[in-house]
């Protein structure tokens, strides 16, 4: 039998995987023509050489999602360690000794190989906050996917930043590590064939903003295992300090990235003397309007351009808390690289105006529709206001008590983190870990109980969601695996006749939407992502107290083109362990 060489390339920077000539594939499996020859080897040979060449075959064409998109190996070491946030010494989560993390710098479709390994007492999952994790939701690094690293294991990472530009965060996810450290800046750029609607910046800038507490992760997880809520945070930081420095040059335009990574506030950003012009939100170029302060809840980020066209001098970089009875500040320096003069005079103040002026200003991120990068296409069409509605569901978030402890939960149900992963539960068909469909939709009423809800979804399902705020306090959703059109905002109830309002036109797609209190949000999401998605409260500690659930989206056609394989390296626990 005459079979040519599968042959993958790799390079110390970056692995290419060449087409697979001997494995022209189809459906994913080699085809194979006999010769006269090949009569004379053996059946079982035969039949190993073919699945060798198939499964070489889908190595390449399956998780590479393209012969030439390159890798990017990544080794963190997640350690604990002495960090000064805010001028005493505590113990932070360090990667690679980095407080906060290293900047992941990588291009749409590059493949990301991370090999974590964890040194702390503790188990650990990072998360990636807005990558979508295309047909891989086995990447995803939370507890309802996969399995924690326990202390002084490891686990790699595959994942692909697949059709997607723009800034993004990674973070831990398991209890309430993030308030400790361990998060940074994931930014993926253009590919040089894909033009973003503005010029190349002289340099671009990823600032992590979010509130901080003094006390530990642990000491913040077992007040909220006691029963109590979560206190008002310490202070407010700036890439981990209150205090720091970006340098630039006279005349040039600079990209900044900014990401609210706190756990509880929403925050105003601005800077002394310059306006902003907004370009991209969480992957989706905007229109390009003009701010001179800008509202960044938790989870959320977006990128501005800054242009320094002022006198030579040192400017403040301002992040301030917003709705808050007590306006935590934290402060940076903007300097011109010919300035002779220090920042002077007080901080600028953020907005005099409060919740109406920050939903107004929320209703102006609108898409670029004729931008040509990367963005959503659900159904083959652009034109998301004209796709039936599958299903549309209400969400209402509560400060739930039950057993006499702080609770919170969705339409009455406190989610509780099995010991068993969702996703490994399905896919080895163990029954006791999940219920199917006990969310209630719409909100039932009556006391709250305790429940661990998958609620599920066809494949291609276009799904409109409006989650209601019932409290006097904001609120903040993401959802994994997806970016979704954020088509209204408004106060009070929502009722149907509402969907007048609604943007269906040019709404802007992002992954995580603010929802104002006693007020209501409404998104539009094309399910076409396959896999166990978690949707939660970006509020940490009320997503750690259960203000989450899954969506399971499925088909039960099986292919590699909805959804990849289990990956070989996936930990086992709970009643997982030990299967194959």
């Amino acid at each position: 039998m005459e079979m040519r060489r599968c042959s993958v390339t790799t390079h110390h920077s970056s692995l290419r995987v060449n087409a697979f000539d001997a494995c022209s594939c189809r459906h994913g499996f080699p085809a194979y023509k006999p010769t006269p020859s090949s009569s004379s080897l053996p059946r079982p040979t035969l039949r190993m050489m073919r699945l060798v060449c198939g499964v070489l075959a889908f190595l390449a064409a399956a998780f590479v999602a393209g012969a030439d998109d390159p890798y990017r190996f990544l080794t963190w070491t997640v350690t604990y360690g002495p960090i000064y946030p805010l001028g005493v010494q505590q113990q932070g989560i360090l990667i690679n000794g980095q407080f906060p993390g290293p900047r992941l710098d990588c291009v749409t479709n590059d493949n990301i190989v991370v090999d974590v390994i964890n040194k702390l007492d503790e188990p650990l999952l990072l998360t990636w906050n807005g990558i979508k994790q295309r047909k891989n939701s086995w990447q995803d690094g939370v507890l309802g996917t996969n399995c924690p690293i326990p202390p002084n294991g490891n686990f790699t990472y595959k994942f692909q930043t697949k059709d997607q530009i723009g800034g993004f965060t990674y973070f831990p996810s398991t209890g309430m590590q993030r308030a400790a450290g361990g998060f940074g800046s994931l930014n993926v750029y253009q590919r040089p064939q894909i033009p973003v609607p503005y010029a190349k910046p002289a340099g671009d800038f990823s600032l992590l903003v979010g509130d901080w507490y003094r006390a530990s992760h642990k000491a913040l997880q077992k007040a909220l295992d006691s029963g109590s809520p979560l206190p008002f945070p310490d202070d407010l930081l700036i890439n981990g300090q209150k205090y720091t420095a970006f340098a630039g040059d006279q005349g040039k335009t600079y990209l900044f990235r900014i990401s609210n990574v706190g756990m509880t506030t929403s925050i105003n950003f601005r800077i002394q003397g310059h306006q902003m012009k907004l370009v991209e939100v969480e992957g989706s170029h905007t229109l390009q309007n003009i701010y001179d302060s800008l509202d960044i809840h938790v989870g959320q980020s977006l990128s501005v351009l800054v242009t320094l066209d002022q006198a030579p001098k040192d400017y403040y970089i301002v992040a301030s808390t917003r709705f808050t009875r007590k306006v935590l500040t934290a402060a940076a320096v903007l300097h011109y690289s010919n300035s002779n003069s220090p920042v002077s005079g007080p901080i600028p103040g953020g907005p005099a105006y409060g919740l109406h002026w920050s939903m107004k200003q929320a209703r102006t991120f609108r898409w670029n529709l004729t931008a040509s990068a990367a963005r959503p296409n659900p159904q083959g069409s652009y034109h998301y206001g004209k796709i039936t509605r599958s299903r549309s569901i209400v969400l209402a978030n509560s400060a739930a008590v039950i057993g006499g402890k702080q609770r919170y939960a969705i339409n009455g149900v406190s989610f509780v983190v099995p010991g068993t992963p969702l996703k490994l539960a399905d896919n080895f068909n163990i029954a006791g870990v999940f219920t199917w469909d006990s969310l209630p939709i719409p909100p039932a009423g009556g006391s709250p109980v305790l429940s661990t809800p998958v609620v599920r979804f066809n494949l291609h399902d276009f799904v409109e969601i409006i989650f209601q705020n019932t409290e006097n306090t904001m609120q903040t959703w993401h959802l994994d695996g997806y970016d979704f059109w954020v088509v209204g905002y408004g106060s009070g109830k929502w009722t149907e006749r509402l969907r007048r309002r609604y943007n269906l036109a040019d709404a802007v797609t992002r992954h995580t939407v603010q929802v104002y209190p006693n007020g209501w949000s409404a998104i539009l999401v094309s399910l076409d992502n396959q896999g166990m998605w978690n949707l939660r409260s970006a509020m940490w500690a009320r997503q750690y107290l259960g203000q989450q659930f899954y969506i399971r989206v499925w088909t039960p056609e099986k292919s590699y083109a909805n959804e990849y394989d289990m990956p070989p390296n996936a930990l086992r626990c709970g009643k997982a362990v030990g299967l194959r």
